[in-house]
């Protein structure tokens, strides 16, 4: 695809080029977050340290918020990932470029408007009253919120880089970006703590502008490198090819909002119907048992675009062969997470000390959650590579309908508390566990017919 790549794979990687591509991405995001996973476990100590239990939860609150609008390109980045693939397995750089620049154009256009119209709702809502703050914190509020959203609109268009090496089957280039990312982050708040100036304002205005000075680095680094050739140019931007990405970017696009409102409304849920100090606990478990759902991520990582550029070329044995593996390492999986399940509590005493309880079937639940999210994750990465996703979009909208008010349902009016949350989660997700194996089979097996073959 390009000649001037800034990583060649290793030669004692035998077999095709996809697969030397996805061992390679493997092997080295692995050895990324190994640390990324031990920086983020620091960061929660070291958050503590810098903010008491009530003022972490609003800031998880609000970054859980400013997750609801991930979905504001439209879908756009993920029709991006998908049509570029296609361009570079084709070898077509000048439609590469063409998606590239036109991607850029219509996202910042996007964002424009979202921000004009944030600027214009700002003036009336009450965020003291959304977050469920308490007096003390009224003036760091509004300010705070101001400078976190304004930062994660530019982030929006900032990360349309990974975008690109996520589409050039280089996840591993994005893993970096992440620990570099999280290892700035995490020094500049162990430094607020030793200072004067350790609030909840300062450490969100350092927490949201690192990400954005690391993006423009690296965008300006791989679009003058490695990536010169399709990098955005204001002729390229042609209405036609925005049509490509905006059809299969839709659906991608309400995939999406039905994601964030199964995970991005859990912390606001909480902090609603019980207090910020809630929403720490929550997270906490949800924190830990994560870590085996981010390896798993890992692995999967490469196997998007790797999916598109194989089933482009017809190569369905090839995908055959990578499920079957995938499974395989599910199972280790689910037996690692029974045995941090065993050694939970023991780990949380360690980890946040004893200030902090974590009740038993939070943990649980937590555990049950993550199995169904890996093995659901198997089949959807290979669906959305693909862009086989009109079923998993009706089932996306079912999600979305049902989550709150069961997650409400559960967690107050049958007293199951916080982990009733996590509860409704899994019910919702459970479906997904079984037909996404089954248009995976009629997919690969070309018996797929109607809405399993959209």
């Amino acid at each position: 695809m390009f000649s001037n790549r800034l990583f060649q794979y290793p030669g004692f990687l035998k077999g095709t080029s996809r697969s030397d591509k996805a061992k390679t991405n493997i092997v080295l995001l692995f050895i990324i977050h190994t640390f990324n996973l031990g920086l983020t476990l620091l960061l929660v100590p070291v958050t503590l340290h810098c903010l008491n239990p009530t003022e972490y939860g609003l800031w998880l609150t609000l970054t859980s918020i400013t997750a609801w609008f991930i979905s504001l390109d439209f879908g756009l980045g993920n029709g991006l990932r998908n049509k570029l693939a296609e361009a570079l397995a084709q070898g077509d750089r000048s439609l590469a470029k063409n998606y590239v620049s036109t991607t850029y154009a219509y996202l910042g256009i996007l964002v424009l408007i979202f921000y004009i119209l944030f600027l214009i709702l700002n003036f009336f809502l009450s965020w003291v009253k959304v977050l469920n703050a308490p007096a003390e914190l009224a003036e760091q509020i509004p300010p705070l919120v101001l400078f976190v959203f304004s930062f994660f609109i530019l982030n929006f268009i900032l990360k349309l880089i990974t975008v690109v090496l996520l589409a050039d089957q280089r996840p591993a280039m994005n893993g970096l970006l992440t620990l570099i990312i999280n290892s700035v982050t995490l020094a500049g708040i162990y430094l607020l703590t030793l200072t004067e100036y350790a609030t909840l304002i300062n450490l969100g205005i350092l927490s949201s502008a690192v990400p954005a000075f690391i993006y423009i680095g690296a965008s300006f680094l791989f679009f003058s490198g490695p990536y010169k050739m399709i990098r955005p140019s204001v002729k390229h931007i042609l209405p036609q090819y925005s049509r490509d990405l905006l059809h299969l970017g839709f659906r991608f696009f309400i995939i999406q909002i039905s994601t964030l409102i199964v995970f991005a409304t859990h912390n606001l849920i909480i902090t609603q119907l019980f207090s910020p100090a809630d929403v720490t606990v929550y997270n906490i478990a949800f924190k830990y048992f994560s870590i085996p759902l981010l390896v798993f991520g890992v692995i999967l990582s490469p196997f998007w675009s790797a999916y598109t550029d194989a089933f482009v070329k017809n190569d369905f044995e090839w995908i055959r062969k990578v499920n079957r593996r995938l499974v395989q390492l599910w199972m280790l999986f689910v037996g690692g997470l029974l045995l941090m399940l065993i050694g939970a509590n023991f780990f949380y005493k360690i980890w946040v000390g004893t200030e902090i309880q974590i009740p038993f079937i939070l943990s649980v639940l937590m555990a049950i959650f993550t199995i169904i999210s890996m093995w659901n994750n198997i089949y959807a990465y290979f669906l959305n590579g693909v862009g086989k996703i009109q079923l998993q979009l009706y089932s996306a909208i079912v999600v979305g309908i049902l989550n709150i008010p069961l997650s409400i349902l559960f967690a107050k009016y049958l007293n199951i508390g916080v982990a009733g949350v996590i509860l409704a989660t899994i019910i919702c997700l459970s479906p997904s566990a079984i037909w996404s194996p089954l248009q995976y089979h009629k997919i690969v097996n070309q018996t797929a017919r109607g809405i399993w073959n959209k």
